[in-house]
């Protein structure tokens, strides 16, 4: 790898060829089926709930109560019934972003395209579900109080300001989770090359590096947290509109 943006290529892992078309199989499908595969799985596990929790059932009735929690904060006890949709959203980020910390695993939320058609989706739905809620009324969030002369402008502003989050959104998920992984690339790359000069730089560079990849886990779940929080937040400036 002669490069630390190397690692957020998408490579062809399978490619059928002809004269016309190109159809190829990229190493950034192989982490979307395994979510896929691991939703499928916990929508069909049939699990015999007890009232002594075991740990598996611990974990998922903590982020059960960590969601709920999240959404009566952020948006309040009506927004119960998109509970699946933000439990669903979470732990997509959660475990994709946990997918690139496996070693050879590739960081699929730091590829923008895939995060921004994401967040462009959401934010797309977000609008409509305000227009279906409040009508041609909700409009008028893009409608200031200000003197009629300086209207036409900050209708524009707002306009552009809606539509920036969008983008917002996906540039901070993605730009965190690449500094990080780019961070651990050159640090082990230093710390390989000074291995060569003194041995005992390898023994200090790997507990340098497992804090770092602790960091990184924690980075994990707060980009998660942060993005699934900000689509809380839009949702309910959606259904609860300022102006």
């Amino acid at each position: 790898m002669f490069s630390p943006l190397e690692q957020f290529d998408a490579i062809p892992v399978l490619s059928w060829m002809s004269a016309r078309h190109d159809f190829s199989l990229f190493n950034v499908l192989v982490p979307l089926l395994i979510l896929i595969f691991f939703f499928y799985i916990v929508a069909s596990f049939k699990y015999e709930f007890t009232i002594v929790p075991k740990p598996v059932q611990s974990v998922f009735e903590s982020i059960i109560e960590f969601i709920f929690n999240l959404i009566k904060q952020q948006i309040g006890t009506d927004g119960y019934i998109l509970f699946p949709f933000i439990f669903t959203l979470f732990n997509f980020i959660l475990f994709s972003n946990l997918l690139s910390l496996i070693p050879f695993g590739i960081a699929l939320t730091s590829h923008l395209i895939i995060i921004l058609w994401l967040s462009l989706s959401l934010s797309l739905g977000i609008f409509i579900m305000g227009l279906r809620i409040h009508n041609l009324k909700f409009l008028k969030i893009f409608i200031p109080e200000c003197p009629l002369i300086l209207l036409p402008m900050l209708i524009g502003i707002e306009i552009f300001s809606y539509i920036i989050k969008s983008f917002s959104l996906a540039i901070r998920l993605s730009a965190n989770i690449m500094a990080g992984h780019t961070l651990v690339h050159i640090i082990s790359a230093f710390i390989l090359q000074m291995a060569f000069i003194e041995f005992w730089w390898l023994i200090l560079g790997f507990v340098f590096i497992s804090a770092v990849l602790l960091l990184e886990l924690g980075v994990a779940f707060l980009q998660a947290y942060v993005f699934t929080v900000l689509v809380c937040i839009y949702i309910n400036d959606s259904m609860n509109p300022q102006h």
